[in-house]
């Protein structure tokens, strides 16, 4: 009897072993492949995380911190608290930066098609399986993104890619810069220019280039020997001017930083054609954070010079950068790109009108005018929506414009930082919802009492809330 039951006992234990073995090959590898059970509790993590409300003032991350078990939430501008339901009605509004999280609730909205969920032996190699550095299919899909929106030729083009537009800029000097010579090339921007061209040229210190200031100074100059490398930024940041070369002739090198040139800034009204041509994902889909650009590249040897130049320097850029970047813009290019340009050209459209009324009546300061133009892409005529107000303190007494906003709550970009005088200064208006809606606030504070009215907090607070 009791060798009977021991049998049984054996017997049990077998098929629930090979039971269990069953199970667990049904949601992990079956008939030579992998089923989605393995990834079953890498998405309940991210959609539990995702599923923290924050009140809508803030946001919990995979990467946040986390106490008692629980993510916390980080909080927007002016926002505190455990879940950010706290408003403190004495902040101010900081436009400094950049930021575009003004596309953070189309991605919200297409949660699904945008999410991404990686195996951790995803392409743990150095290179693709072709030994190059870039996704070819991310390639192409830049292309394809490039012929829909009919912002950019690339046709006859090579690509580059870079850890965002900053460092493909300084690639691009490396490789128009002479080598070797005694005389190292000289790079300009016409003023106002994005700040990160001189700090980044000077910061490098090459015997091959150096940053000597506006491009006005060289325009006429009879010096026909000197290598003149130009950064040309259209749209341009500040101030949203479609800029184009100044400087003409054999030794004349522009590179053509078109960041912004995309629907929700601005109207598209050709397809650029330049040598070399730097884009960035940060301004297109908002991811900032996620460390891509690239560069179209019309001359062999300075593609040749630029890739040499990313290998040495990173490497190439991450294939997890890449891989999330092949994901968004294969949201991007859905349905030809409208759902993500409309978006983000209505809420642009939208902050524009709203600070456009709010200096109407204002002799105290003023921002930038642009004139409505055809957009290929929309098939419409629109104005451009720029990604920043560049204002400007009217009056004598307020030439120091950086300091007249930050005593009314406003923390801008002084236009000293542009080479440009002190009475302007850059606003972001691409932040959050709630950035945008407390620096209307302060402005149409300054504005009131400039007419000898007041507004109320009380305003404010149902405006955010």
């Amino acid at each position: 009897m009791g060798k009977i039951q021991s049998c049984m006992y054996v017997v049990c234990l077998l098929c629930s072993a090979t039971l269990n073995i069953l199970f667990v090959g049904r949601y992990v590898y079956v008939s030579g492949k992998w089923e989605v059970g393995w990834s079953r509790r890498a998405a309940e993590e991210a959609e539990a995380v995702a599923a923290v409300s924050c009140s809508g003032h803030g946001r919990a991350y995979l990467d946040g911190l986390v106490v008692d078990g629980s993510p916390v939430c980080e909080c927007n501008t002016c926002f505190g608290g455990p879940d950010c339901s706290q408003f403190s009605a004495s902040c101010v509004a900081d436009v400094d930066s950049g930021d575009p999280l003004f596309l953070e609730p189309f991605w919200m909205q297409h949660a699904a098609s945008s999410a991404l969920l990686v195996a951790g032996w995803h392409r743990m190699s150095y290179s693709f399986h072709d030994h190059s550095l870039i996704s070819k299919e991310l390639e192409e899909l830049i292309r394809k993104l490039h012929a829909i929106v009919g912002n950019a030729n690339t046709t006859g083009r090579f690509i580059v890619f870079g850890a965002g537009s900053i460092q493909l800029l300084n690639a691009a000097v490396h490789a128009l810069s002479p080598h070797n010579s005694s005389a190292p090339a000289k790079v300009v921007a016409t003023i106002p220019f994005y700040p990160v061209y001189k700090s980044q040229t000077d910061f490098f210190q090459s015997v091959d280039f150096q940053f000597v200031g506006d491009t006005s100074l060289w325009k006429n100059t009879s010096d026909t020997t000197s290598n003149l490398i130009e950064f040309v930024t259209a749209p341009n940041n500040p101030d949203g001017k479609l800029n184009e070369a100044v400087l003409q002739g054999p030794s004349a090198k522009p590179i053509y930083d078109h960041a912004y040139y995309w629907p929700h800034f601005t109207p598209i009204p050709a397809p650029a054609d330049e040598d070399l041509m730097i884009f960035t994902f940060s301004k297109l889909t908002g991811h900032a954070g996620s460390r891509f650009g690239w560069a179209l590249i019309k001359d062999k040897d300075v593609y040749e010079t630029m890739s040499n130049y990313m290998s040495l320097n990173v490497d190439g850029v991450s294939r997890d950068t890449q891989l999330r970047a092949l994901k968004l813009l294969k949201v991007v290019t859905r349905g030809r790109g409208r759902e993500i340009f409309e978006f983000g050209y209505k809420t642009m459209k939208d902050r524009w009108e709203k600070l456009n009324r709010a200096l109407l009546m204002s002799r105290r300061f003023s921002v930038q005018e642009s004139s409505p133009q055809y957009c290929t892409f929309s098939g419409k005529v629109k104005r451009p929506s720029p990604a920043y107000a560049w204002l400007k303190c009217e009056k004598e007494e307020d030439k120091e414009c950086y300091r007249v906003l930050k005593k009314a709550g406003i923390i801008g970009r002084n236009g000293t930082l542009f080479s440009a005088n002190s009475s302007y200064v850059r606003l972001s208006l691409i932040k959050t919802q709630d950035d945008f809606d407390i620096l209307l606030h302060h402005i149409n504070k300054l504005v009131g009492e400039e007419n000898g009215g007041k507004s109320s907090m009380r305003r404010m607070k149902s405006t955010v809330s």
